[in-house]
């Protein structure tokens, strides 16, 4: 007995000796197998092993006691290193072990942002799919799509566009600052308006236009924005590009108006013209090979409901006025008590100006500016036709209005009325406001069936229930409509071709 008490204290200094062996042993177990796998047990191979994709490696130096949120000397954490990589592998492996998905990084920039910045489409589609925030600024005030919009990430623009509806058009303005040509067609497909306008009256053409960016000019000239829409002091694009010196940008918007310029439109062939814009937007791709998209399900349930899903085309219909629409559904975003809302979806606006301005009248004669023409003011009278255009002059005449300008007072103001020979349609056109084709009018997409309307401002329709709506109003970014019975209204955002 007396011997064992004895040994006692060796043998727990033995068994102290074995534990620290036996700690030990597995770190350099790990050393060994990092060695063999091309890796040392380093925080620059750590933060490799995330570039790389290589989730094995990643879990050997987890084993060595590595922490998950470790940081290199700039900030960022693996999860930011497998972002910018398009690492999925190493990323899904972080996660799980704990990573922050919105952490912190250089810069005050999330593992998002740095995917953002190193043009990895589909990382970005896979870390907003598992719940990353694009609402977050960096240190210098960029949210996650005004980066993509900076460096000129469309394809990123095109994934983070469903999740920030609320900026798209701020992120339009932004893009015609820059430049940034390769965002703007990604930005309107998803639902960014070119008749956005600053506080200061201008729109995203004005802007590229007096910044000199050429290409975005003519860009935002194909999505559809106006080049005769003038500032609250009356200036067009082509005036401010003028004014900064960019003179061959004026000429561009400023071009000499073509005589199907000039057309006063018919809303079954507006209807045409805007199902036909949809239909080419929604065939684009995002610049991401098909191969490598099939490895997204595009079923996935964690996708939004406000992100992009395949159109269920079939039909398009010049008017809304009378239609039935299928059955609704409650709204969770109406202004007031919640009210049954036929699933609309507002897919395309559309305004035309005419480049001509009715500068006043004077008896039976109307003075007119024909923006861009050889001869810019010209004199028209009841009879004639507008030269080199379809445009007869029905009447001439002044008359008084209640002005806002005016404090709600009248004042007078000069009109004309016109009608188009070739469509039939009729306009007015009154002194200090543009001159327009037709209507605002936005072309609607009933969800359920997939079948298009053109919308404009006083149509009524119906939901399946009987329920009557009223269109009261149709703007660039939303159209508003009220149920007949209760006078609730709800507004419905536009989404563009693929939102």
């Amino acid at each position: 007995m007396k011997r064992l008490c004895a040994l006692l204290p060796k043998i727990a200094w033995i068994a102290i000796i074995a534990g620290q062996t036996a700690c030990k042993k597995p770190a350099e177990t790990v050393k060994t197998d990092l060695e063999e796998a091309g890796y040392q047990l380093t925080p620059e191979d750590w933060f490799r092993a995330s570039r790389e994709n290589d989730p094995a490696a990643l879990k050997k130096f987890l084993a060595a006691g590595y922490k998950v949120d470790l940081t290199n000397p700039d900030g960022d954490s693996a999860l930011h290193i497998a972002a910018s990589a398009g690492a999925e592998k190493s990323a899904h492996l972080l996660m799980d072990r704990g990573a922050k998905l919105d952490q912190m990084g250089g810069a005050g920039r999330t593992p998002l942002m740095a995917a953002v910045i190193a043009d990895q489409t589909l990382m970005v589609r896979w870390l907003l799919r598992n719940g990353a925030d694009p609402q977050p600024k960096d240190a210098d005030g960029f949210f996650p799509l005004m980066l993509a919009v900076r460096e000129g990430r469309g394809g990123a623009v095109a994934e983070l566009a469903p999740y920030m509806r609320e900026r798209l058009d701020d992120a339009l303005l932004f893009a015609a600052l820059v430049g940034r040509a390769d965002v703007i067609d990604a930005l309107t497909n998803y639902g960014a308006s070119p008749y956005a306008r600053m506080e200061d009256g201008r729109t995203p053409l004005m802007i590229a236009a007096e910044n000199g960016h050429q290409e975005a000019v003519t860009l935002l000239l194909d999505v559809g924005a106006s080049r005769y829409a003038t500032t609250a002091d009356g200036l067009t694009a082509a005036d401010l590009a003028v004014a900064a010196g960019h003179q061959e940008i004026s000429a561009l918007i400023l071009r000499a108006p073509r005589p199907e310029e000039f057309a006063l439109e018919a809303p079954s062939h507006v209807a045409e013209i805007m199902d036909e814009q949809v239909e080419r937007a929604a065939a684009k791709d995002d610049g991401i090979p098909l191969a490598t998209l099939e490895k997204v399900a595009l079923t996935d349930d964690s996708i939004p409901e406000s992100s992009p899903r395949p159109s269920a085309r079939r039909s398009v219909s010049p008017t809304l006025e009378g239609e039935v629409l299928s059955h609704p559904v409650p709204s969770a975003t109406a202004k007031s008590d919640a009210f049954p809302l036929p699933p609309l979806v507002m897919r395309h606006y559309r305004e035309r100006d005419v480049p001509i301005r009715l500068k006043s009248v004077q008896g039976e004669t109307a003075t007119l500016d024909v923006l861009g023409a050889a001869q810019p003011t010209i004199q028209v009278h009841p009879g004639e036709t507008i030269p080199g255009s379809n445009l007869t002059v029905v009447r001439v005449q002044r008359r008084m209005e209640h002005s806002k300008v005016n404090q709600g007072g009248e004042t007078e103001i000069s009109v004309m009325d016109v009608r188009d020979l070739q469509t039939g349609e009729s306009r007015e056109w009154i002194s200090g406001v543009t001159s327009s084709a037709h209507d605002p009018v936005a072309l609607v997409e009933d969800a359920a069936t997939g079948k298009r309307y053109l919308a404009a401002s006083g149509q009524r329709f119906k939901a399946a229930d009987g329920t009557t709506f009223i269109v009261t109003d149709v703007r660039p970014n939303q159209l508003v409509i009220e149920n007949a019975a209760t006078g609730a209204v709800q507004t419905i955002p536009l989404r563009g071709p693929r939102g």
